[in-house]
């Protein structure tokens, strides 16, 4: 039997100019990687190695560097200054990491569960302090927690006069003020994270929870927070990375004190490269930090790849 001739041509082999695949040769996706990659050897991983290498030198960050091998990591394991600034890295993560995270969860169920009349506004509405600049949110935060600021203030009209505090510049309240910022600054971000993975889960599943008697609760804890490991998991990396890097919000809001009592690594860093002139001294700082950064994020995805998900891509 003789085809009809449209359906020949259907069945010929396909063009030798290509197997019908993108990217059938390798060199092809590469091409399309090289201006991307070129970027980031330039401006990331070029100023990675740099730093690595000066923390290994006694430079100033204008005359000649003088290498002195691991002399700055031995002079900073013994500094102070270091160990109390990175403590209050992590006492930050408290702030940055695990409570944006369980008040984004909490957003989530609230606004996951059922569809309510303007919900992309609630949603915008509680995205905004992670689109803005936070060096505008410190000054702002600065103003509202000041001694005559607007919250001192209010509690002086309600009669809770006793309560006011110079909050920024109390030795006991000054870091939980500043981790309370960094918490309404960090908690958008994993919000949008959590709502995107929580309207992928199979409606399915629900359904199922609801037919075996599950209550909310029930269906968040085993139906949605299941779901959301991934996203949950990605959010943490996200938010610690923010709370070992935290400078500007901390250098406007109360610049390291009162005392010590916020000074952070980054501040650290900023003293030592730009007001001391030790850029090698700073650089090994840099170097130690960005070791915690990446053991916690291998750890991480160590623990996201057991669970059998795909590793955590940051």
């Amino acid at each position: 039997m003789t085809l009809p001739s449209s359906a020949s041509h259907l069945s010929t082999p396909k063009s030798k100019r290509g197997s019908g695949r993108p990217f059938a040769r390798p060199y092809q996706a590469y091409l399309f990687l090289a201006p991307g990659l070129l970027l980031y050897l330039v401006f990331v991983f070029y100023p990675i190695i740099n730093t690595a290498r000066y923390s290994l030198f006694d430079w100033t960050g204008f005359s000649e560097p003088v290498y002195i091998g691991l002399e700055n990591y031995t002079e900073l394991f013994a500094d102070n200054d270091f160990w109390k600034s990175i403590g209050n890295n992590f006492f930050f993560v408290t702030f940055y990491t695990i409570l944006p995270i369980l008040l984004a969860l909490f957003l989530t169920a609230l606004l996951t569960r059922s569809k309510l009349r303007g919900m992309s506004i609630y949603r915008t509405g509680l995205f905004i302090p992670q689109v803005m600049s936070s060096v505008v949110v410190g000054i702002i935060w600065r103003w509202l927690l000041g001694p005559t600021g607007p919250i001192n203030e209010f509690l002086r009209l309600i009669g809770l006069g006793g309560l006011v505090q110079p909050w920024l510049g109390s030795f006991t309240y000054a870091p939980i003020a500043v981790g309370l910022v960094g918490t309404w600054y960090e908690y958008g971000l994993c919000m949008v994270l959590f709502i995107a993975g929580a309207q992928s889960i199979d409606q399915e599943l629900y359904d199922a929870a609801r037919i075996f008697g599950a209550n909310a609760w029930q269906e968040f804890r085993y139906v949605t927070l299941p779901s959301l490991r991934p996203q949950i998991l990605v959010a943490f990396v996200l938010t610690f990375i923010a709370a070992m890097r935290v400078f500007d919000m901390v250098f406007v809001l109360t610049g390291g004190g009162p005392g010590k009592q916020t000074y952070v690594t980054s501040l650290l860093i900023y003293e030592e490269a730009f007001q001391r002139n030790r850029a090698g001294y700073a650089s090994a700082i840099a170097v130690v930090v960005t070791i915690i950064i990446i053991v916690v994020s291998l750890t991480v995805n160590y623990v996201q790849s057991r669970d059998g998900s795909q590793e955590v891509d940051i």
